[in-house]
């Protein structure tokens, strides 16, 4: 879908090469700017982030790179860098520097607290980012500690995606009048913009600062239980026709202790029967008896184990050598392999010589 399309990232950790690869994924050609001596630990043993990307190894500190760095942005439509803020202006490769030579181009900026404001300049990780932004707030039941799933939320929700949607409506303003933009992409700005659509519950009063009483996390019907083999189940029948459902599959349709679905009171005590039921088999048990029903319950699964389960596998969500999630989303249908994770500056002569080629080194 992003034939056509050349994006330079400067190597970075986290959700600038998540990024990168998602658009690699659609079909842009993205070249990477790895360091001599790389800021990723595990890049030199080969970085998934990487897949279908081009490397090409320049030291920016050197003047002679510097300027295989610039020719390069010169011929993109797009840039990603996620370094604090001011690095790549004292390195010269500031918007204000960058675009004087290519006006159209967008400058994707990654960071955790944005371009400015007071934390602006400090260190921070997903859990920070998201604890600030609000996001972190309801997760986990109440009397434990918020805890939501590595990355997923701060890295990846409210950075990477958000990066990539500021870059591609760049893009297309861009092809349309000619003017580049900077994407100031901040985690706690996109964390923050997640929250929409629980936020709108809370005109209804489904939802309330108080942990616990709200529509979606507090509820005995949208939670994960333990089974008796220490495996989990996940249940969250929001909708009254598939409570009933639910709760007919396990005998429980007429049982006084559940018919109140949405009264805030019970739910303690729903919630604490309900882990007692589940407790009692194995999750494969409970698997099968909920399973092509619309009670909307499901198994937690680790990657390996999602990777066979008959859904994921009939879609090829997962694919091996190593183990990866497929790209996404799908277009027509069709399930894409993703590219090769390249070798460290193993497109470096082969960029320079284009570079020369197009008159700009």
């Amino acid at each position: 879908m992003l034939n056509g399309i050349r994006i330079i990232e400067f190597e970075g950790l986290g959700p600038g090469p998540f990024a990168a690869m998602m658009l690699a994924d659609l079909g842009a050609e993205v070249i990477v700017i790895h360091r001599p001596v790389s800021a990723n630990p595990t890049a030199d043993q080969g970085n998934l982030l990487d897949r279908g990307k081009k490397s090409i190894t320049l030291d920016l500190k050197d003047k002679s790179d510097l300027e295989v760095a610039r020719a390069l942005v010169a011929s993109a439509d797009a840039l990603i860098e996620g370094y604090r803020p001011g690095v790549m202006e004292r390195l010269g490769l500031g918007p204000e520097d960058l675009m004087t030579t290519n006006p159209a181009l967008v400058y994707g900026r990654m960071t955790g607290w944005g371009q400015d404001g007071p934390r602006a300049q400090t260190a921070g990780h997903d859990y920070n980012y998201i604890a600030t932004s609000g996001a972190l707030w309801y997760a986990s039941p109440p009397g434990h500690p918020p805890l939501t799933p590595a990355t997923l939320v701060g890295d990846i929700g409210g950075g990477a995606l958000y990066l990539v949607a500021g870059i591609l409506a760049g893009i297309i303003s861009a092809k349309s009048t000619g003017k580049g933009t900077v994407v100031d992409a901040a985690i706690v700005d996109g964390s923050a913009h997640m929250m929409a659509l629980l936020m709108s519950m809370a005109p209804s009063g489904n939802l309330v600062t108080e942990r616990g009483k709200s529509l979606l996390d507090g509820p005995h019907w949208s939670r994960v239980y333990t089974c008796a083999d220490g495996k989990y189940l996940s249940v969250q029948c929001l909708e009254a026709k598939f409570y009933a459902i639910f709760l007919d599959i396990l005998g429980l349709k007429d049982d006084p202790r559940f018919t109140a679905q949405y009264d805030v009171e019970k739910w303690p005590a729903q919630t604490r029967e309900l882990a007692q039921l589940f407790a009692r088999e194995p999750v494969q048990h409970w698997a099968d008896l909920f399973a092509n029903t619309d009670a909307c319950v499901a198994p937690v699964l680790p990657p390996e184990e999602a990777a066979h389960e008959p859904h994921m596998a009939a879609r090829q969500v997962w694919q091996t050598g190593p183990l990866q999630p497929a790209p996404a989303p799908r277009f027509d249908g069709i399930c894409v392999t993703p590219g090769p994770v390249p070798e460290k500056d193993e497109h470096g002569a082969a960029i320079r010589a284009d570079l020369r080629q197009r008159g700009l080194l």
